[in-house]
């Protein structure tokens, strides 16, 4: 079976930079399922491994359009300390949930200053090239109800 719209497909992968760092993998751990076209993973990724097959491997060089976007600077922001409320001590590294007009962002604080601390609400990701490394471990036909749900259920997906 290839893999295609409403088919669950299960990867083993490594996700590395274009320095050679490793960002992200699946060794020493179950594989990852996801429904394809539920746009569960980045589209570029999605877009290498439509017709492939179970036991297929393949490298994919995936640019930032089409992995977690370009940096978009409007999403760095100063804030007063005094917003984060309820928190001793802001450090850069720290993640928030802050609500927005569209709904609510995870930013992360990346420098604190006197009174003020400076997030960023742009995916860790964005602006960067990715590198996988896949290999495709199986492909079936989704349920019913995982299509319903717009994601894989069982091993290495979603649990109910």
């Amino acid at each position: 079976m290839q893999v295609a719209p409403n088919t669950v497909v299960s990867i083993h992968y490594t996700l590395t930079n274009d320095a050679g760092e490793t960002i992200d993998s699946s060794a020493d751990r179950e594989p990852l399922a996801y429904l394809h076209g539920a746009g569960q993973i980045v589209p570029g990724l999605e877009q290498e491994l439509e017709g492939k097959s179970a036991g297929d491997k393949l490298q994919a060089t995936i640019p930032p359009e089409l992995g977690y976007g370009q940096q978009i600077d409007a999403m760095v922001q100063e804030v007063p300390i005094d917003a984060f409320q309820g928190v001793e001590s802001v450090e850069p590294g720290m993640q928030f949930q802050a609500q927005t007009e569209g709904g609510p962002l995870t930013v992360t604080v990346t420098k604190v200053e006197n009174e003020t601390a400076t997030v960023d609400g742009n995916h860790p990701l964005a602006g960067e090239t990715l590198n996988f490394d896949v290999e495709i471990v199986e492909v079936r036909e989704a349920s019913a109800e995982e299509v319903e749900h717009g994601h894989a259920h069982g091993e290495g997906g979603h649990q109910h």
